[in-house]
This record gives structure tokens, sequence and C-alpha cells, in this order.
């Protein structure tokens, strides 16, 4: 689990599930990285990297192969502000920079640890709303199903753009760039598990779009969007994350300020997203929704009321039920391994 440690979180925490409750119990912490809010876990489970959201901005990865996450080096900068996502690409690491509006590619050692970057592709753009939009925010990058493509979402241009990368030379360049409705702010992406379509939640404005996905092309094309609130929903509210079933029926997203979790059926194979109802996320503006590996549990790192709760799922309805909580202090991200 990622927190911000300049909001009192312990940074990044380590836990053990109960495979029969989904109960997590808190083993160890870490806080060598200041603001590890957002999390991406190696292949084989042992090298967890970690984005560290300040100003400078930067990435480090930890030994998580125990009890007590373990720095593996100091942190190496990613030459952007404020980063809030990264991904892994084959053997280099992608981050987006919402500060800086830019995406930085990080070669991969053996050992797993970040080498300096490689690329620093800049965003360029601006959206309607003067206040949040007044230039390019990437605010999460992630490679397509097959990957071939690298995809960042930009709130600040209200678009997403599709890259194509260079392995071998460590480089990204834009192949494509999908504009999305002026002012709604997109923030993260999910993709349906056939590949096919894919789900982009806004922040600025509560909806949820659909795409389809070409992966023989690198073109992703807006066909609906649909609201992520009941009609009736009262104050503001800022969508953060998007999660799809592993079998494709059901879509969740996370809304803080409604501080709600939404359920959508989806149909024709995913073509199709309708909302269902909305369920509390168990506390105070949900930064982040996780799958456990088997699918049947939800987890929601609520941020401001410092605790990841987590909801066992109707197989049949998909709706969520709240089945427990831990605290964790400013709790901004999940994964499993």
């Amino acid at each position: 689990m990622g927190s911000f440690t300049s909001e009192g979180g312990r940074g990044v925490l380590a836990a053990a599930v109960d495979p029969l409750t989904g109960a997590l119990t808190v083993l160890g912490a870490s806080d060598a990285v200041a603001n590890p809010s957002y999390l991406a876990l190696a292949p084989g489970g042992r090298v967890l990297h970690t984005v560290s959201e300040t100003d400078d901005g930067a990435v480090a990865a930890f030994d998580v192969d125990g009890a007590q996450p373990r720095p593996l080096g100091p942190p190496v900068p990613v030459g952007g502000g404020s980063p809030t996502h990264l991904a892994r690409a084959g053997d280099h690491l992608v981050v987006a920079n919402y500060g800086s509006g830019s995406i930085t590619v990080l070669p991969l050692r053996a050992d797993g640890t970040p080498d300096k970057p490689s690329c620093v592709l800049h965003h360029l753009g601006s959206g309607p709303d003067t206040d949040r939009q007044e230039g390019p925010h990437a605010h999460q990058v992630l490679p397509d199903p097959t990957g071939r493509w690298v995809l960042s979402v930009d709130l600040g241009t209200d678009s997403v753009r599709v890259c194509a990368p260079d392995g071998t030379a460590g480089t990204l360049a834009v192949h494509s760039e999908t504009a999305l409705r002026p002012g709604t702010g997109p923030r993260h992406l999910a993709f349906h598990p056939e590949g096919r379509f894919a789900y982009v939640v806004h922040e600025l404005v509560p909806t949820l779009t659909v795409c389809r996905w070409e992966a023989a092309t690198g073109t992703l094309t807006p066909l609906s969007e649909a609201p992520l609130l009941p009609a009736d929903a009262q104050g503001p509210s800022f969508a953060s994350e998007v999660v799809v079933a592993r079998d494709g029926r059901f879509l969740w997203a996370a809304n803080r300020g409604h501080d709600s979790i939404s359920v959508f059926a989806l149909f024709a194979d995913g073509e199709r997203a309708e909302l269902r109802t909305t369920v509390g996320c168990g506390g105070h503006w949900p930064r982040d929704l996780a799958l456990d590996p088997a699918g049947r549990r939800l987890y929601a790192a609520n941020e401001r009321s410092g605790d990841v709760t987590w909801f066992d799922i109707d197989p049949q309805s998909g709706m969520p039920h709240r089945a427990g909580s831990v605290e964790a202090p400013a709790a901004s991200c999940v994964v499993f391994g």
C-alpha cells in the first residue's frame, strides 16, 4: 500500500491478506521515500516500484520479499514534477508527471532498480478549465494489453495519447492523440479483459467514456459517455480510479467527494456501460481501487479517512458489500503480489 508521508502516511506499507476473509494485517512500513503515492509490482513479486510525488519528482525501488519493505538504493529523479503514476513497459518504467505534463522513460537494471531517464516526452495543450487545465497534466501512463503501445491520460488537455515505445533506445514517440469532451479532465483508463474496449474516468466532470481500442493500428475511438453518479447526487465529486472485473461483466469507479463506488454492468462484450448504483466507499476520499488476484474482492484506499476498506463482490450482480477495513493514514494506492 502507498500513502502520502506529507499528510501523515507511513510511506510504503506491507500487509498480509487473509485468504478466507480478505482481511489485511499491516506487517511493516518504510518512509524512506517521500509521498510514494502510486505503486507497481514487478514480475515475480519481489521488487516494488513507486513514484515520489514531490515537486522535484522521482521513482524508487523496494525489496518487498518480507514483512518490511526495504529500499533498493536512493530515489532516481524523473526530470518531471509531481509524478502520479507509473507502469512497467518491457524493460523500462514509464512515469506520468502531473505537475510538468510529461512522460518519463527509465531503463531497469537486472536487479529491478531504475537507471537515469532515457526519455522525457512533453505533452502540449490546455483545456477550458483555467484553474485545472492551464497546461498539460499527464495523470496516468500504461501499456495496452498487447504491449505494443503505451497510453497516457492527460487531465489538462482532455485527451489520451497513444505512444509507440522503442525498447532498444528507451524512447516514446506520439503515434496519435484522442480528444475527449472539453473540460471533463480525463484521469485514468482501464482496458476490458478482451482488449477491444477501454474506459476512461474523468475527474473534473463525473463521467465515464467508453472507447473502442484497435491495437493493430493504435487507435482509440470514443463511443459513448455515461454519468458516474445518480441524477440526484449532491455536491462536487472527483473520480479517481476505474477497475474492470476479470470476466469483463462489471466495472467499478471511485468518486471522491461523493465518497462512493459506482457499479456498472458491461454489455455486448464491453461495448456498452450502464450505471446500476453507487455504494459507500467505507471512508472519505477514495483515491484508489484494486481487485484482489482472484477478482472476488475490491479494496478502496480512502485517503482522508486514513483506511483501506475491502468489499466482497457478489458474482451475479457485481455489487460490493463492505467486509472490513484497516488503518492506513493518507492511503493512496493498493497493489497485490
